[in-house]
């Protein structure tokens, strides 16, 4: 968040509470009581707001933690099906043996590991 969009969100909830203590004082509310009900109303919203934060900081659900994994899926995904693509343009003969070479293949045919995903 830029400082200009700060100073843009404290006067925006400088113009809430005028405009809660206006609408109090037309629903028929005192002065002082205006004033008293229209902080209220903010404090519970600034209060509910932090919990909300707070609640997506320990599930680990904020936006940036969700566009990383996002990003990281994808990338993984891309990377799993090019070299798919590169192995599926070996030869079978350097497809063993580059499954040899990495551990994924045995020589006795009985026992051969299972194939990963």
């Amino acid at each position: 968040m830029t400082r200009g969009q700060s100073l843009l969100l404290g006067l925006g909830v400088f113009a809430l509470g005028g405009l809660g203590y206006a609408g109090f004082r037309l629903a028929g509310f005192e002065a002082s009581s205006a004033g008293i009900a229209a902080e209220a109303v903010l404090i519970l919203g600034v209060v509910a707001w932090t919990a909300s934060y707070l609640f997506r900081v320990v599930t680990g659900r904020m936006s940036f933690m969700e566009q990383r994994r996002q990003y990281r899926a994808a990338y993984d995904q891309q990377t799993t099906d090019s070299l798919q693509k590169q192995f599926d343009a070996l030869s079978p003969a350097d497809q063993e043996a580059l499954l040899r070479e990495i551990g994924q293949l045995t020589d006795d045919p009985g026992k051969q590991p299972a194939p990963s995903p």
